[in-house]
């Protein structure tokens, strides 16, 4: 078959043309256009391959250099499929190109996902700077219209997260000759094209959407009407002069606003040079002579810098001969600083990051041990533990200098619920807190019983073990450790645990979790959702008095931060063990990429879910037995059949659970984001059945429902919580009469109750 040349610069297809045929490239290059970016397609990539299952292209091609390719025409399956069964050769080139294809789409995506989250929150940031920075100057702000409505970008679990690893498997597998014989076997090879392109279009559709969010946030800072930010900004700047307090401040702001609209694919590239220009060409050279604070600076930099130099030594001495691996770990570190891509997901790359996975745990642990039993851990060592550090030429300088700043100044906050993962381990060492479960839900104490059980543990051995604090943490490091770190990293098939300057996609100080972020996160949820965390129990200090009247107490759960740049929270547990009055405990990464308040709003959505099931036992999904979790699952599960569900209300509940992988606990959490975030701001988003459900079990407090009290939505749900209410404290109130008149004093928890029931905790 004759190849065909094509020109550097030729559009071999536009968005929406019909798809009539596959192409082969046989040389040179061709990119690939989705919204909001581009990818390369060399030798033996196909032209059309991930877009089978459609009519059209929805991608763009042209040539980035001189191209050959080779035609096939593919106007239906059928006719794929009789080429593939006669050329099993080319059916596996077809495969491998679109298994490359959709891994890279999926990496894009995280990204993407990453980048909108960003945007948002440095847009919200820049906003309130400038209304902050005219308060001070007593200037009267501008107004963005419409900036109000945004929303934070809602982390959707539309793709799997192991899918990226499942299409790298089957890239490696496809890739060794023995597969041949699977590309011979009828219905495989069109099976897999099809399910591929499939999970490429539903992944192009995300990125689709994420653009679209980006779009719209971008406007806010730069549009062709000169209403937006960057002309707040400038337009400030000038204002209070070059020599403002605030002018240094400014003039770094504005400066980081045109390094990322320029380039913006979504943005005019003319308009916004020209907006660049102007302003640079505006400013006047400060005539403060700033040389000998620069000097100071940089030999301070210079001191970090050189204390830190050799971290990868100074981490393995301090390990001692415990650690058998020290030579190997180095070699494979020194491999990764070498590569060009730490982040290629070929075979040898994924080989090596396995490698260095394997024998970074094994270092953490004797770390670990060792500091157990030595006053002075050098300054590499504590990074080390507490964010996955291991080499300053891989962190690069201005991590260094943010990580080494960032450990002197960090305290022991876990009185308060918040934990570096070193601290967490201390914690369980200390006997102050309990090993997690494993990924079998097996505590501790389950897992040792079932080594007894089993003939691998004498008795004795037993009871040594359940009293041995560094077995206790090594159940930690063995079972929870790996998982989680992995999770919260949140891009699987990329994971290192070895902390690097590729993986921070934003500034790294703002991405520290902290707990004044920590707690503004769950008292936003707290604002609107108060019993979120809040568990029924018994006053049993005062149980001559109060009896067995339930009363509600709040257990906030536990915060452990991984020691790693990530993406993603995990709701690991909703209680300690097996105590239901216990905190439950949720993992971030130390630093965390997205928006923390969404994060938080999600795992809290989670923990409603599991700790409901927890408290419901089996009968969790019986309707008869009423709760949250029943009767969710009772009006997802026969939704058609619901006379209160209008025609269209029941089309949006069908998508939402076809977006929710047919799972009821993922479509709970994205009706508990949409409750916290906009229903309890008095933005109605729910159907009239999942509102009333959530009304019930996750009310809003007094202040919040005495706003509502005007919005005919929520009319007839008041009503009925304001009887229910009457009742309840009611009931309340008759016992601390029957107190009083035995002449005790009323319990402050019996008063905290009648506040709790009247929602004004």
């Amino acid at each position: 078959m004759a190849g065909t040349a094509l020109k550097k610069g030729t559009k071999i297809y536009k968005n929406g043309q019909p798809m009539t045929a596959l192409h082969l490239i046989t040389g040179g290059a061709v990119q690939a256009e989705y919204p909001g970016g581009t990818y390369l397609l060399r030798k033996g990539d196909v032209i059309g391959i991930c877009e089978i299952c459609s009519e059209i292209h929805f991608l763009g091609y042209t040539a980035a250099e001189d191209t050959v390719i080779m035609t096939y025409p593919v106007n239906n399956l059928e006719v794929l499929d009789d080429l593939l069964q006669r050329h099993p050769d080319v059916a596996r080139v077809f495969i491998l190109s679109l298994f490359r294809q959709i891994n890279t789409l999926l990496g894009q995506s995280a990204l993407s996902e990453m980048n909108c989250a960003d945007l948002y929150q440095n847009l919200k940031a820049d906003y309130e700077k400038y209304q902050a920075l005219c308060s001070r100057h007593r200037i009267a702000p501008r107004t963005l219209d419409g900036i109000q409505d945004i929303a934070s970008y809602i982390v959707g679990e539309d793709q799997d997260i192991w899918l990226n690893s499942y299409y790298l498997g089957l890239q490696n597998v496809y890739s060794r000759e023995s597969a041949k014989a699977m590309t011979q076997e009828p219905g495989i090879s069109l099976g897999m094209l099809r399910k591929g392109s499939l999970d490429f279009r539903k992944t192009y559709t995300l990125l689709d959407e994420q653009y679209q969010y980006c779009s719209q946030l971008l406007q806010y800072y730069f549009n062709s009407a000169g209403n937006d930010l960057f002309d707040f900004y400038t337009s400030l700047y000038y204002r209070l002069g070059a020599d403002s307090a605030d002018a240094a401040s400014l003039r770094a702001d504005i400066e980081r606003m045109i390094q990322y609209l320029e380039g913006n694919p979504v943005l005019d590239a003319a308009q916004v040079k020209q907006r660049a220009e102007g302003f640079r060409s505006k400013l006047s050279v400060p005539s403060s002579d700033r040389s000998a604070e620069a000097k100071k600076d940089n030999s301070l930099n210079s001191a970090i810098l050189s204390e830190l130099a050799g971290s990868l030594n100074t981490i393995l001495e301090f390990a001692g001969p415990n650690f058998e691996k020290a030579e190997s770990f180095r070699q494979h570190v020194n491999a990764y600083k070498g590569m060009e891509d730490r982040n290629a997901v070929d075979d040898v790359s994924s080989r090596l990051r396995r490698n260095l996975t394997a024998e970074f745990y094994e270092l953490y642990s004797t770390v670990f041990e060792h500091s157990l039993s030595t006053p002075y851990m050098p300054i590499p060592v504590k990074m080390f533990l507490h964010f996955g550090y291991v080499d300053e030429e891989l962190a690069g300088d201005d991590n260094c200098m943010t990580l080494y700043n960032l450990i002197f100044g960090m305290e022991d906050q876990s009185a308060f619920g918040l934990y570096t993962f070193y601290q967490w381990l201390m914690a369980i060492y200390n006997d102050q807190k309990t090993p997690s479960r494993n990924e079998f839900d097996e505590d501790y104490s389950d897992y040792l019983h079932k080594q007894k059980a089993s003939g691998k543990l004498s008795a004795s051995q037993l009871n040594a073990l359940e009293n041995d604090p560094m077995s206790k943490v090594n159940y930690e490091l063995q079972n929870m450790f790996p998982q989680v770190n992995k999770i919260t990293f949140g891009r699987i098939s990329i994971f290192c645990p070895i902390f690097t300057a590729d993986n921070v996609l934003k500034d790294l100080k703002a991405s520290y979790v902290s707990l004044s972020q920590v707690n503004k996160a769950i008292d936003t949820i707290r604002s609107v959702d108060f019993s979120a965390f809040y568990r029924e129990s018994l006053d049993y200090d005062n149980m001559e008095l109060m009896g067995k009247q339930p009363i509600h107490v709040e257990y906030l759960p536990d915060i452990i931060l991984m020691p790693n740049v990530g993406i993603r929270g995990v709701m690991w547990q909703e209680i300690e063990g097996k105590k239901r009055n216990s905190p439950g405990r949720m993992f971030f990464s130390i630093f965390h990429m997205e928006d923390i308040n969404t994060s938080m709003v999600r795992l809290a959505g989670e923990f409603r879910w599991e700790m409901c099931k927890r408290i419901q036992g089996g009968r969790w999904n019986d309707v008869s037995e009423r709760s949250l979790t029943s009767e969710y699952f009772d009006y997802v599960q026969f939704y058609r059949k619901n006379h209160d569900l209008s025609a269209e209300a029941k089309e949006r509940v069908r998508i939402s659970l076809q977006r929710a992988k047919n799972s009821f606990k993922e479509m709970f959490v994205r009706d508990y984001i949409i409750w916290v975030l906009f229903e309890g701001n008095n933005s109605p988003r729910l159907n009239k059945v999942a509102r009333k459900i959530l009304f019930t079990y996750c009310p809003f407090p007094e202040r919040v429902m005495a706003g509502m009290s005007q919005n005919p939505l929520y009319s007839e749900l008041l009503e009925r919580r304001k009887i229910l209410t009457m009742q309840r404290i009611r009931h309340l109130e008759i016992l601390a009469q029957k107190i009083k008149n035995t002449g005790a004093d009323v319990p402050d928890t019996l008063q905290t109750e009648i506040r709790f029931v009247q929602g004004k905790i």
